[in-house]
């Protein structure tokens, strides 16, 4: 009988710490947050402020250019030929002010005497006035003459990759015409999706790693940046144990790119460190 009740407790016991044991892992908070998404598509169209015909294109197609690279040129002469011409009515408004302000001057000293009526002084300080506004206005104009002539020259806003030469040397282009279209690689954004279950484990500058399915590639660091305060339903891109009808919430992840494997649409694993020091 002894041994049967030391038996049985035995059993008891070990049930006991059996689900002391299954209740307290499955209690533990998760130390990880596994999400998935895409590297963001980020591109630019790059042209011309200014009309023209395209006389110089430096890069190809898939070529990596740094910021303030000089990238294309129009044909110059034309604006050149706006910024003498503006310069000359530039001088020319400025020779006529100088006339005007001699015969004010002149006005101004016979009108103490009588030799001349008020109305003649009126009219030599309306002259005087008025070719004033006009040199103003011929500066303005060489001013913009020398604005258009530098919009000739197209350089890289950021540092990127090529992916279309649009246009060929020759072509005659308007402002609104594309000549490249530039992908920027720097900074690079990771779009992922929580759930709202999720949402209140996640707060901006949450550390993160960063995956991409090639294997034995490098972990990325990242950041979390961006998340959304409005829910939206899961995309068709994005895989997740939920059901796809489910809402979630967009997720912005900043990461360095030093060695330019981080390619734009890439998908990737975004794991997250849920307690951070």
């Amino acid at each position: 009988m002894t041994k049967k009740l030391v038996i049985v407790s035995a059993v008891m016991l070990l049930a006991i710490i059996s689900w002391y044991f299954f209740v307290f892992e499955t209690t533990q908070a998760p130390e990880k947050l596994i999400l998935y998404g895409n590297v963001d598509v980020r591109q630019v169209d790059l042209g011309f402020r200014v009309p023209g015909q395209v006389s110089y294109l430096k890069y190809e197609e898939g070529d990596l250019v740094s910021a303030g690279d000089l990238m294309a040129t129009l044909d110059k002469q034309p604006y050149l030929d706006e910024i003498r011409q503006s310069f000359a009515r530039l001088e020319s408004a400025k020779a006529s002010l100088n006339n005007s302000q001699r015969i004010l001057k002149r006005r101004q000293e016979l009108i103490t005497d009588g030799s001349i009526s008020k109305e003649d002084l009126d009219n030599a300080l309306t002259s005087q006035e008025t070719t004033s506004a006009q040199v103003n206005e011929a500066k303005a104009s060489f001013a913009i003459a020398k604005t258009n002539l530098s919009f000739t020259e197209l350089y890289a806003p950021s540092d990127g990759i090529i992916l279309t030469r649009i246009r060929e040397v020759g072509t005659v282009v308007n402002p609104v015409d594309p000549v490249y279209t530039l992908s920027l690689t720097t900074p690079i954004w990771i779009r992922a999706f929580c759930t709202e279950r999720e949402l209140g484990l996640i707060y901006p500058g949450m550390e993160a790693d960063i995956f991409t399915d090639t294997p034995g590639s490098k972990i990325y660091k990242g950041k979390v940046g961006f998340i959304s305060p409005v829910a939206e339903f899961t995309p068709k891109t994005v895989e997740t144990t939920e059901l796809r009808t489910d809402l979630v919430y967009r997720l912005r992840i900043y990461s360095d790119n030093p060695d330019r494997n981080l390619r734009q649409g890439m998908p990737v694993t975004v794991q997250l460190r849920l307690h951070q020091p």
